[in-house]
């Protein structure tokens, strides 16, 4: 039993050496996907760098508007007056930080879409690239072993 482990070794040895394997194309991969994933990545802290700023002016203008509604008022009428005015700046605030908010999504979606296709043709021309030169390889060391036969 023991001898036919080391056939069965010996044999998956001999096969393995008989097609060598370019450990430089999942070296290539490896990059290209880090690649990627850093450029995916830095379009995703971007957007949240920025979705924090219109956060921030929001709410900063929110409070800027509060303050001036909490000011004590001389007639019952200023104070409806200040709620309005205030009803009305915040519905002005929430359409103008909203539109900022689409703009970042509608950025973020289009260098999304823009790495997604760069990413796939590189890596169709890589991929070509890798099965060509393994297809030379195989049919090279095919041809060896015929020979030595």
């Amino acid at each position: 039993m023991a001898k036919t482990t080391n056939d069965m070794t010996k044999m998956m040895q001999d096969m393995m050496s008989a097609f060598p394997v370019d450990a430089s194309a999942m070296q290539d991969a490896f990059k290209s996907s880090a690649a990627f994933g850093e450029k995916l990545s830095s379009v995703a802290l971007e957007a949240a760098a920025t979705s924090t700023e219109i956060s921030s002016k929001w709410t900063k203008d929110t409070i800027e508007k509060a303050t001036a509604l909490t000011k004590v008022k001389g007639e019952p009428t200023d104070y409806t007056k200040a709620m309005t005015d205030f009803a009305s700046a915040q519905a002005e605030m929430t359409a103008e930080h909203m539109a900022a908010f689409a703009e970042v999504a509608k950025k973020v979606q289009m260098e999304t879409v823009e790495l997604m296709l760069a990413a796939g043709k590189d890596f169709s021309e890589e991929a070509t690239a890798t099965m060509k030169k393994a297809t030379a390889d195989v049919t090279s060391a095919a041809k060896k072993a015929a020979a030595a036969k």
